[in-house]
């Protein structure tokens, strides 16, 4: 069994407290790995050694500082194989998916390496006829990136790439979890010359070490993905220093049926969006609006689209589509949702309770809802599981109205050959993303954000580099 060290200012250590938590197999149900169980003294330390190290790698040329985000693609792509199976083993994520989420990481710390040379200020234009206006973009300063346990990995780098390269030394908190590929990846860049204090992981429980970072005045960007609850918290922590965050949380993403959309490739891209990583997926296909002149065929074959989803082992050959859930309270609130929806006048067509046939496991199985409403809970609030609810709808903009009566506002789609119902979906659905007659899953070089309670700020792209980045404006009269 392994057995991990936080890594702060460019040593590993164990916790203050000498305490350690067990990591599990969600498969397996067994403990995979111990990790350091992180307090108030361990946040203190990572928050001087940033702070030590602040000043003289926001000097460092940019073009130098990308120098090490491509030294981390490269170590990646090195370990490629043992990094994705320490993924699969400590989450359950099917072993080609967790393959991807390694190489998208590698790709991730690429494309930001590219941004080295590419990111500007401004020249703003004077009133005065001898003066000139300077814009500069700076370094925001020491960054927390708390993670969440669905895509550790690529999460880690969504947040430590463009902290390392604006010239933000960053304080990265995985999931308890799933911290163990993140722990893997700190071993990997131990030697490749960052400076001491750029980069440092700690674990541990969000109450305690993670109150402390985030509560830091040192902090000049608070950055989660994560529970709408706890972004609800961090908020209110970081009130006191008036510290920016950019919260990434819940989705509960609408799906538009159209009447004219190609139903093969609708349902093939509906199941992908609802099954990836078992459901666990903040941009998932959570709810289905579809037009009743259509309903019936389509039912029919999403009905046998879900029932042919294959669970199981997440390293088997062939891999399974879905795994098991991530633990045994999320799939307590999945069987909570669902028995809750049937008694609300759901129907059950694929699925509906826990896959008992597999040998361990916190499995809940690949279901389909018919005959739902949109006053159910399973239509209103975030599943995070493998459950698909389809509402009957008369029309498109009874469809449209459906989707946009939500508390939350991360990614939606439409499918459709209307290009007048394809660009009012665009125009008035009012999420953060909308899909057009494709899966759900966003490129690095968009910008992931979300409206409502889906957060604050964002990530990816330029936009998402402009995270970690503030302006300071000089006014030079000569």
């Amino acid at each position: 069994m392994k057995v991990y060290q936080q890594y702060i200012n460019g040593e590993f250590r164990d916790a203050a407290s000498r305490e350690q938590f067990e990591v599990v197999n969600p498969f397996t149900e067994k403990v995979v790995a111990m990790a350091p169980k992180g307090g108030v003294e361990d946040a203190a330390l990572a928050l001087e050694a940033a702070s030590s190290a602040r000043k003289a790698w926001a000097a460092k040329p940019c073009a130098e500082r990308a120098v090490f985000l491509k030294k981390m693609a490269e170590v990646i792509r090195g370990n490629r194989e043992m990094l994705a199976r320490t993924l699969a083993e400590e989450q359950a994520k099917v072993l080609p998916l967790a393959q991807v989420e390694i190489d998208a990481t590698a790709e991730y710390f690429d494309y930001y390496a590219g941004w080295s040379r590419k990111y500007e200020g401004e020249v703003i234009q004077s009133d005065r006829p001898t003066e000139n206006i300077l814009l500069y973009r700076q370094p925001i300063g020491i960054v927390v990136g708390i993670c969440p346990w669905n895509f550790p990995f690529f999460v880690m780098a969504r947040k430590v790439a463009p902290s390392i390269l604006t010239g933000c030394p960053i304080i990265l908190k995985p999931s308890s979890d799933t911290p163990n590929t993140t722990f893997e990846f700190a071993k990997l860049i131990a030697g490749i010359g960052l400076p001491k204090g750029v980069l440092n992981f700690v674990s541990g429980g969000g109450s305690t070490l993670g109150d402390a970072l985030v509560k830091s005045p040192e902090a000049g960007l608070i950055t989660l993905t994560g529970s709408v609850e706890t972004g609800q918290r961090i908020i209110a922590a970081t009130a006191e220093n008036i510290t920016k965050t950019s919260l990434e949380l819940g989705g509960k993403a609408p799906v538009i049926v159209c009447d004219d959309c190609d139903l093969d490739l609708t349902v093939k891209a509906v199941v992908a969006s609802r099954v990836i990583f078992s459901g666990q997926v903040c941009n998932c296909a959570e709810r289905v609006y579809v037009e009743e002149s259509i309903y019936d065929e389509f039912m029919t074959r999403l009905t046998k689209a879900m029932a042919a989803v294959a669970y199981g082992d997440p390293f088997a050959d062939p891999a399974p589509d879905m795994s098991s859930q991530i633990n045994e309270a999320q799939m307590l609130k999945i069987e909570a949702m669902v028995k809750k929806a049937k008694v609300e006048g759901a129907e059950v067509l694929v699925g509906g309770g826990r896959g008992d046939d597999q040998p361990s496991g916190f499995f809940y199985k690949p279901t389909l809802l018919a005959n739902c409403t949109q006053d159910m809970e399973i239509v209103r609030k975030e599943i995070f599981g493998p459950v698909l609810p389809v509402v009957k709808v008369s029309g498109f903009d009874e469809a449209l109205n459906l989707a946009n009566d939500c508390e939350y506002g991360l990614t939606s789609s439409i499918f459709t050959k209307n290009v007048t119902k394809m660009m009012r979906a665009i125009n008035e659905l009012e999420f953060g993303e909308t899909y057009v007659n494709r899966e759900h899953f966003e490129a690095i070089q968009g910008f992931h954000a979300g409206w409502r309670k889906s957060g604050i700020g964002g990530a990816d792209g330029k936009h998402g580099l402009y995270e970690y980045l503030q302006t300071h404006v000089a006014y030079i009269q000569y």
